[in-house]
């Protein structure tokens, strides 16, 4: 299947090295083996997205590095594939001894529910993907064109039901891989593919830009899944599966300045049958295929290919494609997106133990041993371990026995009281951003201590210590910690500047909107320290400050784009 036609457009210039990759190969392997630099090539940098990697370097070092006239600080960054979140403690043991091997000596637990690497130096890539193989654990897809990490709400020991949602989900994941063999012939050492093969779902360009799933079981909304290209929401009636309310289009990234990209919340198209997933999500899938904006990178995200064809459009289309017609959507409500913490009983007689991470950075500092308490919890654990969507940890399948030995080792690192943080503090998100990210503008990881003492602060003063307020940063507009969906959205502008957003709804049914363009960090606290004040005076009964900010303080005409409450066609 050659590349869909444009009409008299030209084509992004990702698009012919997607045809002329040999379906994903390129010239990967010759660069990896090339030791007189430390990069890749920008086609082959383009292409190895597709197998989870991305080339980056140290911005911190860049100006010395420059006036020195030596290379920049080039490595990589690799994004696991691990549907769900999901993690045995011997695939936990050797991803704790890579990152202090052939990585940066920290991992990092993202907002889509995986493993992020940085650090790592070209020579040491394929060691390490390899070295991930050995334990079934791969980077195919993380990254790229195609369907990525699919998420869905963790621990499914809670209830049967979130167990059929979770194999499903594992399901869609496996069956909207590629087919291509390229990854294992680069980094695995397989035979390479004589003549090429098929990619019956993908054509030879795969997709027009990334595509994003997420399974969502009410009245949890963990995984954000308006934020999700494609997404499936589960109906439970007479404590059954009845089957998923089916959500297209939502996506986050946009571009500062430029109107025509925007954040945009997905739409409902109907329910399905539990049996009916691969069926749709294929059809929704080779939809954007066939019809996305190979011209425009900006305008290439499904939410795109929605606006200008219409929801109907979309829903004839699916339905065509797939032979199935949607029901009429069913009733669900979502009435957090907060991860449960401490230990919690599930219905199979084991525990789960919910550990806040910020910003899921697993490290070693002074009096917070993360890092070596997890790895002398995964030498004894017989369970899993599950990553959230909101850069989080569960030590799951814990029996009753193995519950006081995990305690004591938490203990032992000082770590018992990890949880008992502010609700601002336990909802907060951010990026990587600096010093790794080529896109990063601001400072997001790095900064987000500081944020949440100055706004810890005067929370405490307004005696609104224990409210859940979602605040999410970014170093750039795209969005990956999905500020847009904040209550308090910082998306970083410029070195030490932000757009600054409120008034999204907690549970992620509503976008934020723009307040300020540009404000520094204080500036943000400034604005924000009375509308605090007047929310802990003036909000009604159970009102989110999201919505209060909606209610009383936002002017009806500041209008952003965006689908608002989620529609029905």
């Amino acid at each position: 299947m050659s590349s869909p036609s444009q009409g008299s457009k030209p084509l992004v210039v990702n698009e012919s090295i997607k045809l002329a990759s040999n379906h994903l190969r390129g010239t990967i392997a010759s660069d990896l083996a090339d030791p007189s630099t430390g990069t890749i090539s920008e086609d082959n940098n383009q292409l190895t997205k597709f197998h989870g990697l991305y080339m980056q370097d140290d911005r911190d070092l860049r100006n010395a590095l420059k006036k020195a006239g030596q290379e920049k600080a080039f490595a990589f960054m690799l994004r696991l594939r691990l549907p769900g979140g999901r993690a045995t403690p011997q695939q936990w043991l050797v991803l704790d001894d890579l990152a202090g091997v052939v990585a940066s000596p920290s991992l990092r637990l993202t907002t889509r529910q995986t493993f992020q690497f940085h650090g790592i130096l070209k020579a040491n890539a394929k060691p390490l993907i390899q070295r991930m193989h050995q334990v079934l654990l791969d980077s195919i897809s993380a990254c790229g064109d195609v369907n990525r990490n699919v998420m869905v709400s963790p621990n499914p020991e809670r209830n049967p039901l979130l167990q059929e949602v979770h194999a499903q989900a594992r399901a869609w994941s496996e069956y909207a891989l590629p087919r291509t063999r390229a990854y294992h012939e680069i980094w695995l050492d397989e035979e390479l593919v004589a003549g090429g093969e098929p990619e019956p779902l993908y054509g030879d360009t795969y997709l027009p830009r990334k595509f994003k799933t997420g399974f969502a079981l009410p009245p949890s909304n963990d995984i954000d899944v308006f934020s999700q290209d494609l997404g499936f929401i589960a109906i439970v009636e007479n404590e059954r599966l009845a089957g998923y309310n089916v959500t297209v289009g939502g996506g986050l990234g946009m571009s500062h300045g430029n109107a025509e990209t925007f954040p945009r919340l997905a739409d409902v198209l109907g329910f399905i049958l539990p049996d009916k997933v691969n069926a749709i999500g294929e059809a929704v899938l080779t939809t954007q295929r066939d019809h996305g904006d190979r011209t425009n990178r900006k305008h290439a995200r499904l939410k795109y290919t929605i606006e200008d064809r219409g929801i109907e459009w979309l829903k004839a289309e699916v339905e065509k494609r797939s032979g199935i017609t949607f029901e009429p959507a069913r009733s669900f409500e979502f009435l957090t997106i907060e991860d449960p913490h401490g230990w919690h009983e599930c219905a199979d007689g084991t525990w789960f133990f919910g550990l806040h991470i910020l910003s899921g950075r697993i490290k070693d500092l002074p009096d917070w041993p993360m890092k070596t308490a997890l790895r002398e919890i995964a030498t004894v654990h017989t369970g899993d371990f599950r990553l959230t969507p909101s850069q989080n940890l569960s030590v799951s399948g814990v029996t009753p026995e193995q519950k006081p030995v995990i305690e004591a080792i938490l203990a032992k690192h000082g770590l018992t009281g990890e949880n008992n943080r502010s609700r601002l503090r336990l909802n907060a998100l951010s990026c990587v951003a600096l010093p790794t990210c080529g896109l990063a503008l601001a400072e997001s990881e790095r900064i987000l201590p500081e944020i949440l003492a100055k706004f810890e602060t005067v929370l405490e003063e307004a005696g609104l210590s224990d409210d859940a307020i979602s605040l999410r940063i970014t170093g750039c507009p795209n969005g990956c910690a999905r500020p847009y969906l904040a209550e308090i959205g910082l998306v970083g502008r410029a070195p030490n500047k932000y757009a600054l957003y409120l008034g999204a709804s907690y549970i992620g049914t509503r976008l934020n909107r723009l307040v300020s363009p540009s404000v520094t960090i204080d500036d943000a606290v400034k604005i924000l320290t009375p509308i605090i004040k007047r929310y802990a005076l003036e909000r009604l009964t159970g009102e989110s400050f999201g919505d209060f900010c909606e209610r009383a303080i936002l002017p009806a005409d500041a209008t952003f784009h965006s689908v608002g409450t989620p529609r029905t066609p």
